[in-house]
């Protein structure tokens, strides 16, 4: 059983794309499977197979413990590593080929508190992966874009898993392709950020850039589009040479 993991920030698209990438790995020949980690979610754009709402009820957090919806997902994000046992059990009972994770919508209570780097590292499956989504929408500047970058490589320093960078909502106009640019040409990303900003901004952006790629971190994207499935064939190989070896899991 490979485990794909969904991560980004709020609106970037990690239910649609999991939505779309259980029927595009099934057509090939796997069973593939969606588990849902969001416990705040209350409309989904698939059926979960594992649903963390069946072990985690906001609305009674809410009234057992006097909290506010803000609170009782904070409490709720620290809960879901406490159900594991129920969710292996019911993983392995499945047995699927691969098993995609769409992680709770707010990104922060799933990878900066206990519970996701607890599930991450603990979950048990052959293989694993993280999509991290660079929401197109979202890359507007140049300072954006390696904001969200250095977010991307916080996440994959705190969960400890190969990383694929995917962006998203390629099919929603033109903008991405300026992100595209600044991932592939860091000397025109360094250029960029020289033109809009200057003194301590500058400098700031420029040592934040400078340290990502010494440590290795790189910027590069595989555009996709959860509603036309461009970029899934990108991407499923990406995952594919990460999970398998470049093996395709088949029937």
């Amino acid at each position: 059983m490979d485990i794909i993991f969904i991560i980004g920030t709020a609106g970037s698209g990690k239910s649609l794309l999991t939505a779309n990438l259980i029927p595009w790995y099934n057509e090939k020949g796997n069973y593939t499977i969606g588990v849902n980690l969001d416990p705040g979610a209350i409309n989904l754009p698939y059926e979960p197979d594992i649903d963390i709402r069946d072990y985690i009820d906001i609305n009674l957090l809410m009234k057992n413990y006097g909290l506010g919806p803000n609170g009782a997902l904070i409490l709720a994000s620290d809960l879901i590593s406490t159900n594991l046992p129920e969710l292996q059990e019911e993983l392995n009972s499945l047995n699927p080929d691969i098993a995609i994770i769409d992680t709770p919508g707010q990104m922060e209570l799933f990878a900066f508190r206990s519970s996701g780097p607890y599930i991450a590292e603990n979950i048990k499956g052959d293989n694993k992966a993280l999509i991290f989504l660079f929401d197109s929408i979202l890359l507007s500047t140049p300072s954006n874009f390696l904001s969200i970058a250095l977010l991307a490589s916080s996440i994959q320093l705190r969960l400890k898993l190969p990383q694929v960078s995917a962006l998203s909502k390629k099919d929603l106009g033109e903008h991405w392709k300026k992100a595209m640019s600044w991932s592939s040409n860091v000397k025109y990303l360094e250029e960029e950020l020289r033109r809009d900003y200057s003194g301590n901004n500058y400098l700031l952006n420029f040592g934040l850039l400078r340290s990502l790629l010494k440590l290795g971190m790189g910027f590069e994207l595989i555009p996709i589009s959860s509603v036309t499935m461009e970029g899934f064939v990108e991407l499923s190989a990406t995952l594919t040479r990460i999970l398998r070896g470049g093996e395709e899991v088949q029937d």
